[in-house]
């Protein structure tokens, strides 16, 4: 069905998909474009992509599907961008960490039977560092893949069977793919991804002010602050959109993290830390 696969934004997510789709069979024609050329020219010679374009649009025209693997903002844009020009042959889909926002845009510009579909979409995987020479083909094996669709859309015949084919894909890149209301999206990944990105980042940052000049710093934290601090790595770039468009629920739990951190520091010698430390086994206990 799907025989033409535009990707916008050839970067880590971008990249990995052009790599797993051809690990897990795909023989269709996949055309990528990247703001910045040079940086296309790294998933080409991967051979994530057949080829590169300048053109955007024409390239989102002549396939049957478009994936926006670029920040959500962008990502915004290119849907405004894209609504007058694609029509019901014409399948969207994205790669976004927040949904609600995108999930919005899409109701108002998309899914009618006269207009292209749009599939909200986020696959939770990633690294802490973007770009398409950290791509890899065994991204999403095993991740979950995560779909904030409209069931109640009025789609033609033919988008739906994009969609179908598309979440056959996504399966046959190796992940599980779970359909959430998009509000309950953005709440559970404040939780479960947003929260442990800033973690590490405001402990990194911590980290560099306090201690960053000892020259036996990492030698002596050794494993735990490498892992702690591993997210810490990430740039702004990355992060700035999600900030913006998830701000309440990221807001609240890092205050109940402040919170709990609290109770902590008041109980570093009470009984109640113990009870601590037996309530976080338990969310790791197998």
């Amino acid at each position: 069905m799907i025989s033409r696969i535009a990707i916008l934004g050839t970067g880590l997510l971008g990249t990995s998909v052009g790599l797993a789709l051809r690990a897990a069979g795909y023989e269709g024609s996949i055309v990528g474009w990247n703001r910045s050329p040079e940086r296309g020219k790294v998933a080409l010679k991967m051979g994530a992509i057949d080829s590169i374009t300048a053109d955007a649009m024409e390239a989102a025209r002549a396939s049957q599907l478009t994936l926006l693997a670029v920040p959500i903002y962008a990502t915004l844009d290119f849907m405004e961008k894209l609504a007058p020009v694609l029509g019901p042959d014409h399948l969207i889909t994205d790669v976004g960490s927040t949904k609600r926002v995108i999930a919005e845009a899409a109701t108002r510009l998309y899914n009618t039977p006269e207009r292209a579909a749009f599939l909200p979409g986020h696959p939770m995987a990633g690294k802490e560092r973007g770009g398409a020479a950290l791509a890899d083909a065994a991204l999403f094996r095993g991740a979950v893949w995560l779909f904030t669709d409209d069931p109640a859309c009025q789609r033609s015949a033919h988008s739906a069977a994009l969609m179908k084919d598309w979440r056959e894909w996504v399966v046959a890149m190796g992940s599980k793919t779970i359909d959430l209301d998009p509000v309950r999206h953005d709440e559970l990944v404040a939780w479960v991804s947003h929260l442990p990105q800033f973690v590490a980042t405001a402990l990194s940052a911590l980290l560099e002010e306090e201690v960053g000049d000892a020259p036996d710093l990492k030698d002596v934290g050794g494993r735990a602050l490498r892992e702690m601090t591993r997210l810490g790595a990430s740039p702004y770039s990355m992060w700035r959109d999600i900030a913006y468009t998830n701000t309440e629920a990221v807001q609240a739990a890092l205050l109940a993290l402040e919170q709990r951190i609290a109770h902590l520091r008041e109980n570093l010698r009470t009984p109640e830390l113990r009870d601590e430390f037996v309530q976080a086994n338990k969310f790791r206990r197998e």
